[in-house]
């Protein structure tokens, strides 16, 4: 039986979940709303004040989408309620980043300055010039805005210079030794 799959999701106050035909799911929070389409082979109930998720048969793709089924709509009961948020920190001499309206500005050393646009639903600010935070209610949107950032310029293993999640650890390398 899936560990993660068989453990009820609690619904916290003020939150309101509908599960419509086709298990879609609609979750409704302070911070917003979000559905989403979930694979239909699932049983998603609601019973007491929690969300219960049950599969049809042991079939090794039932096991898969049972725990994958639950952590999706955990995910959007937390972000309705808490929202997510990554950080990024630009280390490195001339990186910089700066915030333009909805557009996010990095300079990176290229010969040309790295224009992005905020995607719906996330937002993107500046803690000083080197710390972007990135926030929203979805967390995949969250994520995939925060690694293509990071794409534009990752770390190199040497001086460390490039784009690093907050919590990220670089692992270093030794440079070249000169002749003796």
């Amino acid at each position: 039986m899936s560990r993660i799959g068989r453990m009820p999701i609690a619904i916290p106050a003020g939150v309101t979940v509908s599960i419509a035909e086709n298990n879609k799911v609609t979750v409704k929070g302070p911070k917003g709303t979000l559905e989403r389409v979930l694979p239909s082979e699932l049983t998603i109930k609601e019973e007491d004040g929690s969300i219960v998720v049950t599969r049809p048969n042991d079939l090794k793709k039932m096991k898969s989408l049972h725990g994958l089924t639950r952590t999706l709509i955990n995910n959007m009961i937390v972000g309705v309620t808490d929202g997510y948020e990554k950080k990024l920190e630009i280390n490195g001499v001339g990186y910089r980043a700066s915030k333009q309206g909805k557009k996010l500005v990095l300079s990176l050393g290229y010969s040309h300055p790295v224009e992005m646009e905020d995607p719906d639903g996330v937002e993107s600010t500046m803690e000083g010039q080197n710390v972007i935070i990135i926030k929203g209610i979805d967390k995949e949107k969250v994520g995939q805005y925060a690694a293509e950032i990071r794409d534009k310029r990752r770390p190199e293993p040497y001086k460390g210079k490039g784009i690093k999640y907050a919590d990220e650890v670089i692992r270093r390398k030794v440079g070249k030794t000169g002749k003796k």
